[in-house]
């Protein structure tokens, strides 16, 4: 079974470029990126050679006579007479390339060439993106895949884009959902954080219309992360990132909600632990969001690196990582706040990096003032509070007030309610996160 995602829209118009450069699509292990490749692949190419580098590894021998495309299809050929090279109709899929970021040194060649498409992918490739980088410059263009987001997740359930779109227009009207729309989007929305965004989860649930396995399938797949630090991370000190993972979700439960190594281990200091963070980081697992020194844009010039909050990429994945006393009061009692509050943040911080967004927040060290992520407009700076209620925000009404901070005029409120409105807070249900990128942008909210 294939479902639809977003990767198909920009496959097509990548196909339909005239000067298009080989493609490497990247993201976590699982997320679907060799299905997708494949879909497209069937549609848009008479002829598709592909290369699994982990399956068949003798295939690194293709580059043993140089990177020169003339070299590589004829030892192809060779290894594989099934193979067919037809000049404009062919699709070469190198996939599986964290094995062999080597071959990334002929994508420069293969677009010199210009008679065959190339498409590489692979899972943890930010890890050896230094490599792949210095390879193929200039010759290529990268695109990141997340697991589902939950406008794919509608889609895969059989809704058309009338409910996004239904969504939407509601936001942009900031008019409150009825009683009976509410219930059925949170409810769908309910079960999208439960299985979470990974393929393998949602198509197990498509196909009994129960939760019976998904667990089963999640934890597999957090194994399968591990097994993957344990092969990949090379000269880092595996036992510690597979501590800092560990330890994303106990230290998302607790009030100060920043990451300190100290609680990773006694005495720990973050010298320790240089580029545990970034090998989770890069191989698509956590997401982080950096600490402001002060709310004000720029954004990315304004952050302390060394104070942040780490999110789990796939908040179902999350709930997976829990002790099965709180998974199952959450399976049973759609009970969000079992975990103080870390899923609520997940839930959004999950939203708006699959949106595109960069994470941010701020905390003043002399007060209780903290806002959980700030995004922006093209003329303001708006923080967006997430509550496990809908309690008041008073941090979110200080920035607005204070003349301390002029770039700050509007906020966002996420919460377990409909849409409201004030004078300077939009309030939206949490099932409207995916959709804020698109409100900002399209919804008419400059100068409301």
């Amino acid at each position: 079974m294939y479902l639809k995602r977003k990767i198909d829209f920009f496959l097509q118009g990548w196909r339909r470029l005239e000067n298009r450069l080989p493609l490497i699509v990247s993201g976590a292990r699982q997320v679907g990126k060799t299905e997708a490749i494949r879909h497209f692949a069937s549609q848009a190419y008479k002829h598709i050679v592909e290369i699994n580098f982990v399956e068949e590894p003798r295939y690194k021998a293709i580059i043993d006579d140089g990177y020169n495309p003339k070299s590589i299809v004829k030892c192809l050929s060779k290894m594989n007479p099934s193979f067919i090279f037809e000049p404009g109709k062919t699709l070469i899929f190198f996939d599986e390339i964290q094995e062999f970021p080597e071959i990334t040194t002929s994508l420069k060649f293969f677009k010199q060439d210009g008679r065959f498409d190339v498409i590489c992918s692979g899972s943890l490739l930010g890890i050896q993106y230094h490599r792949i980088e210095s390879h193929s410059v200039g010759y290529k263009i990268d695109y990141e895949m997340r697991s589902f987001d939950f406008e794919e997740y509608l889609w895969a359930t059989g809704y058309s884009d009338d409910i996004s779109n239904d969504i939407f227009s509601h936001m942009q009207a900031r008019k409150p959902f009825s009683s009976a729309e509410l219930k059925l989007y949170s409810s769908l929305y309910m079960d999208y954080i439960l299985l979470g965004g990974m393929p393998a989860v949602i198509i197990d649930y498509l196909s009994s219309h129960t939760f019976e396995r998904t667990l089963k399938i999640q934890r597999q797949i957090l194994k399968d992360y591990q097994e993957d630090i344990c092969k990949y991370a090379e000269s880092l000190d595996k036992t510690k990132i597979l501590a800092v993972y560990s330890q994303i979700a106990p230290q998302l439960a607790k009030e100060n909600k920043k990451f300190q190594y100290s609680k990773v281990s006694k005495g720990a200091r973050s010298r320790e632990y240089f580029g545990c963070v970034e090998w989770l980081l890069d191989a698509g697992v956590a997401t982080i969001c950096y600490c402001l020194n002060f709310p004000e844009l720029p954004l990315k010039g304004n952050v302390d690196r060394q104070k942040f909050k780490l999110y789990v990429s796939d908040t179902g994945l999350l709930i997976a990582m829990l002790d099965d006393e709180a998974g199952n009061d959450l399976r049973m009692n759609a009970n969000l706040g079992v975990y103080k509050g870390a899923l609520y943040e997940n839930i959004v911080a999950e939203a708006l990096s699959k949106s595109g967004y960069e994470l941010f927040y701020y905390k003043r060290e002399d007060s209780t003032l903290e806002e959980d992520f700030f995004v922006r407009t093209t003329t303001e700076l708006i923080p967006v509070e997430v509550k496990a209620g809908n309690a008041v925000s008073k941090s979110l009404q200080t920035l607005i007030a204070s003349q301390h901070y002029p770039e700050i005029r509007h906020g966002i409120k996420f919460v377990n309610g409909n849409i409201g409105q004030t004078e300077t807070i939009t309030t939206f249900p949490y099932f409207c996160a995916f959709l804020l990128r698109k409100y900002l942008q399209e919804g008419g909210y400059e100068g409301k």
